[in-house]
């Protein structure tokens, strides 16, 4: 049977997935707790994500979040429509609001395109450009609003197809991600009731959001772009 990093990557070379997923608060107890529950690290490493954005904050307005990762690597994460509450019981309508679902693009001339979309610019750039060649980012008025590092370690479990992440970023905050990806137009209901089944293991409680490290970042940072997407309901 395929491990969960099998299942990834090939995600990741078909370029199209949902990210679904939760997060939580987390101390120096819960890799114990993990432990506890069986589950086994992966994966311990260290990254830097830079976000792009325009002056105007036109992709992150739209929940857009365009990002490099390691000074090579780009994705794109869109919003994914979630399917209604109709037809969930209450239970289950409260779990699948603590979860995000956003579709992941890594492919960089897709990503060119979806944002070139976005801000409706014309360009004749070549369909397969070099991930070295950053033109494009000045051509549509994109810059750096945040940059951070993440010392981040990956935990995967018996329920196939979750991982659990645990992360510290380097401007003092930690927070915990229970994690499935589901190919585009796959079953996310599976996904929200491993996601739940997870929680449960771990003992999380309460039915509120918890703040992602971006959230957290820009709100310290970046206050006045913080409050634009808090009017907006993106954070």
């Amino acid at each position: 049977m395929p491990n969960y990093w099998d299942y990834r990557n090939l995600l990741i070379v078909l370029k199209m997935s949902v990210e679904v997923e939760r997060k939580f608060l987390c101390n120096a107890d819960t890799r114990k707790t993990l432990e506890e529950i069986g589950a086994v690290c992966v994966d311990q490493r260290q990254f830097l994500d830079q976000y792009f954005d325009t002056p105007k904050f036109d992709l992150t307005l739209r929940d857009m979040w365009l990002r490099k990762r390691n000074k090579e690597c780009w994705e794109l994460k869109c919003r994914h429509a979630a399917a209604g509450t109709e037809g969930m019981s209450g239970h289950q309508a409260t779990a699948a609001a603590m979860c995000t679902q956003y579709k992941e693009i890594t492919s960089l001339p897709e990503i060119q395109l979806r944002v070139k979309e976005v801000l409706k610019k014309n360009s004749e750039r070549e369909a397969s450009p070099s991930q070295e060649d950053e033109s494009w980012l000045g051509e549509m008025n994109l810059v750096s609003f945040a940059e951070f590092t993440t010392v981040r370690r990956s935990f995967t479990l018996e329920e196939e197809g979750v991982q659990v992440d645990l992360d510290q970023a380097d401007f003092g905050y930690s927070v915990g991600e229970i994690e499935v990806l589901v190919p585009e137009g796959g079953d996310v209901q599976s996904a929200l009731e491993k996601i739940e089944r997870t929680a449960g293991k771990l003992g999380l409680t309460g039915n509120q959001r918890v703040e992602g490290k971006m959230s957290v970042y820009l709100r310290r940072n970046h206050p006045e772009h913080y409050a634009k997407l808090l009017s907006n309901n993106i954070m």
